[in-house]
């Protein structure tokens, strides 16, 4: 792979993850220990709200007064684009039943998940779209019961938009809580809530932090980091629609990393010289985020070929994956690790992010090289059954025992060959004389 860097990262300096963890330990500690009192507490001190915590459907209606008409236009198109691809989704799997042998049956079910929890983030940005992409979906699987929760503003509450959009997703209730709170309460099933089943949703390091330290007890998505974006361009692209989606990635955090891989020196010059215009023409606190994230962790490299781009991205394995390029039916194809492909300059990664259809929240930090993204799938448990007859007891029975037996296991030999001896070689009865 011949690959040149003309924008290396210089990687970030240590966040302290270990104060991180330390911190949440306790919080969860506390809020494990004293509840509502604990959460409310914590509400206070972090989000400065004093005001009701929990946020129920009749409050989420009479939101949709605050929200402008065409907003609520917008969020209501996004919406039922999300729907529409989570249903396909869901007809993608399917309960069956097999005879494997005569007289061996087996199967499976999909089962939805009782109850979900969904952050939906806002503190530097209000993600309403975190709102749809969770609790649809959430709903399209079937989820009978599903807790949304979101930081509080100090003298509003929930932004309007946001309780829109969770009322039209179909949440059942929403808590005023952000960070560590909110994800607690929402696994202990505080306020009224029902115990959530599984977390889900995107959050700062300590919402990650939290959920990290809570599976196993609950399930959760995925554990996410900052996101990332890479754009793979040849020389048909144009470097302002190139920048611009380097740009726009970038405006996240300083922690977001952007990546350009291209094979066309031309390009990747030019594209260097527009982003730090483009950054300049962003207002606060976006440019600072974009210029940040640009700076430190933005890289440039330079391909020989778009085999060598591929095996790049494959490498990285990118949250999104935008590919700028000729022939996409190839690269759609021969790409292998992301969480979301975004084919043609027509496309960009806010289409996804908003309203296209496909989820948003999706794996960070190279997780694409092993996992995707949130799916109905994440909210149904896969479940099988089996049941056996006598045409298929003989064998079966007499392989799990001399298995078992040769493994050490013979509890669960006997309980094997209890069934040979009672179903297919019964004792014969005692002969009894007449008189």
């Amino acid at each position: 792979m011949a690959v040149t860097y003309l924008k290396k990262s210089l990687g970030l300096a240590p966040e302290g993850q270990a104060d991180t963890e330390d911190l949440v330990r306790v919080m969860l500690a506390r809020i494990r220990t004293n509840g509502e009192d604990a959460a409310i507490e914590y509400a206070r001190r972090f989000d400065q709200w004093n005001g009701p915590v929990v946020v129920g459907p009749d409050e989420m209606a009479e939101a949709a007064k605050r929200v402008p008409e065409k907003l609520r236009d917008n969020i209501r198109y996004a919406h039922d684009n999300i729907r529409v691809f989570a249903q396909a989704q869901l007809s993608s799997v399917s309960d069956f039943e097999i005879e494997i042998r005569p007289g061996l049956k087996a199967g499976q079910r999909q089962l939805a998940l009782g109850a979900a929890g969904c952050y939906v983030p806002g503190g530097r940005y209000s993600h309403i779209a975190s709102a749809l992409m969770t609790i649809t979906t959430a709903r399209v699987a079937g989820v009978a019961d599903v807790t949304a929760c979101s930081p509080p503003r100090k003298d509003e509450g929930i932004p309007a938009s946001i309780l829109y959009a969770m009322g039209v997703a179909g949440a059942d209730r929403a808590l005023a809580l952000g960070g560590v709170q909110g994800v607690a309460a929402m696994a202990q099933g505080l306020f009224g809530a029902t115990p959530a089943d599984i977390l889900v949703g995107p959050g700062n390091q300590f919402v990650a932090e939290a959920k990290r330290q809570l599976f196993g007890g609950v399930g959760i998505d995925m554990f996410a980091g900052p996101t990332d974006s890479m754009v793979l361009a040849d020389a048909s692209a144009d470097p302002e629609i190139v920048a611009w989606d380097l740009v726009g990635q970038a405006e996240h955090g300083f922690n977001s990393p952007v990546w350009l891989a291209t094979d066309s020196r031309t390009l990747a010059d030019a594209v260097m010289a527009r982003v730090p215009e483009c950054i300049a023409e962003l207002p606060e606190p976006n440019r600072t985020n974009a210029y940040e994230a640009w700076n430190v962790l933005g890289e440039v490299m330079l391909c020989d070929t778009r085999e060598d781009m591929a095996d790049i991205a494959d490498t990285y394995g990118p949250e999104h994956l935008h590919v700028q390029a000729g022939d996409l039916d190839w690269w759609r194809l021969r790409l292998r690790s992301y969480g979301s492909l975004f084919l043609g300059e027509l496309t960009t990664v806010p289409f996804g992010d908003k309203a296209s259809g496909p989820n948003h929240v999706l794996p960070t930090s190279g997780a694409a090289r092993y996992t995707g993204g949130l799916s109905v799938h994440k909210f149904l448990k896969t479940v099988t059954w089996q049941t056996v007859d006598e045409n298929a007891l003989p064998d079966l029975a007499r392989v799990s025992g001399e298995i078992s037996r040769q493994e050490g296991m013979i509890g669960h030999a006997r309980s094997s060959e209890i069934r040979l001896e009672k179903f297919v070689h019964p004792p014969k009865l005692a002969a009894t004389g007449g008189g």
